[in-house]
């Protein structure tokens, strides 16, 4: 499709139009959205603007913006990496290359870890986080957010994705009680911690390079390979959660939505009692609660 050249001229609501029906004649299924994302970023400004002077010309230099973002759209690369950042639990996060973009099937994990700690939600003085494969940091950052007495640790495989989540902590105003270290999941990681939270790497090996552009081009591998059946990281979470979970402690992974029956055996044969599975908004399987068995 030829690149779509936008006249300084065009209005808000005008390229809002044209924008999403170009984006949606290439197949993309969320054009709209997509379209006013992009506008809205490019013109600087927020919707209640648009809804105030919706046919204020976006202007030479909104328009140029717009125009390269849509070429980018249309070669599928993800509307959060052409921004750079992206939203999580009403909260901004820089990304990276070497990170994944948070997902709102993610914030099942920080619901279900906040239901699971109980009255301590409300009493978080002392309580030590843990983030195992922290990424942009968005699942820690998340839950410091909402438990103001708490402090967290987050662990990477990736310096780059360390060096953004410190950012996101900063950017976030939890950076004073956010520290992050290189670490292979749960080695070289002393305990105990009161709750730790874990999206892993859970897409089998041979299902990635089916899977849409803007996730097997554009996502790093690392945080997407599950091994030959989506399952290698959790077996290696159930090996390192005994030694580091306080005895009262919970830990809330992430899982797959076909994962719920084996994940839940996984944890079961490794000794843990279960909750869940915890449901994201599509009412998909999404996070299992685990503890130790007294």
């Amino acid at each position: 499709m030829s690149a779509l050249i936008l006249p300084p001229d065009i209005t808000r609501v005008t390229s809002l139009k044209t924008v999403g029906e170009v984006l949606r004649a290439s197949g993309i299924e969320t054009a709209q959205r997509d379209a006013r994302l992009l506008m809205l970023a490019a013109a600087g400004i927020v919707h209640a603007d648009l809804l105030r002077e919706p046919r204020l010309p976006l202007g030479e230099e909104a328009a140029e913006r717009l125009s390269g973002w849509i070429s980018q759209r249309l070669e599928r690369v993800p509307v959060a990496r052409i921004l750079g950042e992206w939203e999580f639990w009403s909260l901004p996060f820089t990304l990276a290359p070497e990170t994944l973009v948070p997902r709102p099937d993610s914030e099942t994990v920080v619901a279900a870890a906040l239901i699971n700690l109980g009255d301590r939600r409300h009493q978080s003085e002392g309580l030590r986080v843990l983030d195992l494969g922290t990424g942009t940091g968005c699942l820690l950052i998340a839950l410091l957010h909402e438990l103001p007495g708490a402090t967290g640790f987050g662990v990477d495989l990736s310096d780059e994705a360390l060096a953004v989540a410190a950012i996101n902590a900063r950017r976030n105003h939890i950076g004073e009680r956010a520290q992050f270290q290189r670490s292979d999941w749960h080695h070289h990681i002393d305990g105990p911690f009161d709750l730790i939270v874990s999206n892993p790497p859970y897409i089998a090996d041979p299902v990635i390079d089916t899977l849409e552009p803007e996730v097997r081009l554009h996502d790093p591998r690392l945080a997407l390979s599950g091994g030959r059946d989506g399952l290698d990281a959790y077996r290696i979470l159930m090996q390192g959660l005994p030694k580091l979970l306080a005895p009262d402690g919970v830990a809330v992974l992430e899982i797959g939505s076909d994962q719920s029956e084996t994940v839940a055996k996984l944890a079961r044969d490794s000794g843990f009692s279960l909750e869940g599975p915890y449901a994201d908004f599509g009412a998909r399987p999404r996070a299992y609660a685990l503890r130790l068995k007294s």
